[in-house]
């Protein structure tokens, strides 16, 4: 069986999830795209060991990861049960329910009856008793508030969860559910949402909202789906997401659209000896709420390229307002 690198814990910085006891890893690997049945089980296994020999100690899944739906789950929880089950105490893992995950009236959205069913089928498939960390993945306009934090509750009551969070709330929703969770004394610690250098919406009031709550923050897609590396410096790969005529994330338009300001990021990276998705990745740090950012690799070069901005996570004033003006 695996053994961990002995030094694992020695480079990488850990933060504090709001007031909780909970510290994260500031780079967390996301389990969304590249750990599906169309992936290569050998690459994911030597993304996932490799991550946690480098001190990343939270993967971030959700039950309709894959792709199919299900399949991101079921491989982690192979490789969990082969090369990881000694080390589960050192192990943060999260799931999510919420997205469509199967047919009839019950596998999506945030009715009891889903979220209950859907934690159990994620925990059949990882294998796992219980989940660090789960999360209702969307709020649902059609079933009351109540009825949604009161399921997630039941999850810590059962045992099946250490903490609840929530992904894709607004600052509103965030202070509702927070004061639902507030009156149950449920473990509610954080909030995941999209942010990075072009997606910076939560800086209008959500942060507010997470400061005023003593909440974390959890940041995905960080590099706006490869957008903010050096991908597109040089034109749109055939290979590339921008080129896939059903891909709803990032498409030829919005690289055409920003492609001028990402080239000067770059240039600003390279001041500071970085790359491009360094830079991204230590901006999204510079937040004190941000508890983690979610990380997305294919090959461990990527892996080990987006580790090392954690050398460099200073901004100086200078550089904070360049990089505002060039995004204004």
């Amino acid at each position: 069986m695996y053994k961990a690198a002995p030094k694992r814990y020695e480079t990488m910085k850990y933060r504090r999830v709001g007031n909780s006891g909970l510290k994260l890893p500031a780079l967390s690997l996301g389990l969304w795209n590249n750990f599906g049945d169309n992936a290569q089980a050998e690459n994911q296994k030597k993304l996932i060991l490799g991550a946690f020999d480098r001190g990343i100690t939270h993967f971030d899944l959700a039950n309709n990861y894959g792709p199919p739906a299900g399949s991101a789950e079921r491989n982690f929880g192979r490789i969990f049960k082969e090369e990881l089950s000694n080390y589960r105490d050192q192990l943060i893992v999260s799931s999510k329910a919420g997205f469509y995950m199967w047919e009839g009236p019950y596998g999506e959205w945030g009715s009891r009856k889903s979220i209950i069913a859907s934690c159990d089928q994620s925990l059949m498939r990882c294998g796992l008793e219980y989940f660090d960390i789960f999360y209702h993945h969307r709020p649902d306009p059609d079933t009351p508030l109540e009825e949604t934090a009161l399921a997630l509750d039941q999850l810590i009551r059962a045992g099946k969860a250490l903490y609840i969070g929530i992904s894709n709330y607004e600052a509103e929703q965030t202070k509702k559910i927070g004061q639902i969770f507030k009156e149950l004394k449920t473990p509610f610690i954080v909030n995941q949402s999209k942010y990075n250098l072009f997606e910076r919406q939560i800086e209008e009031d959500l942060v507010l909202v997470l400061d005023e709550k003593k909440l974390g923050a959890i940041a995905y897609s960080p590099l706006a789906q490869g957008l903010l590396t050096n991908r597109y410096l040089n034109g749109i790969p055939a290979d590339s997401r921008a080129s896939q005529s059903d891909n709803p994330f990032l498409t030829e338009e919005k690289v055409t659209q920003t492609i001028e300001k990402v080239k000067q990021l770059n240039k600003l990276a390279q001041k500071r000896g970085q790359t491009l998705a360094q830079l991204s990745l230590a901006w999204n740090l510079r937040l004190p709420c941000i508890s983690s950012v979610i990380i997305g690799a294919s090959r461990m070069e990527q892996l080990e390229d987006n580790l090392r901005s954690l050398n460099q996570l200073h901004f100086s004033d200078e550089e904070l307002k360049e990089i505002d003006q060039i995004l204004s």
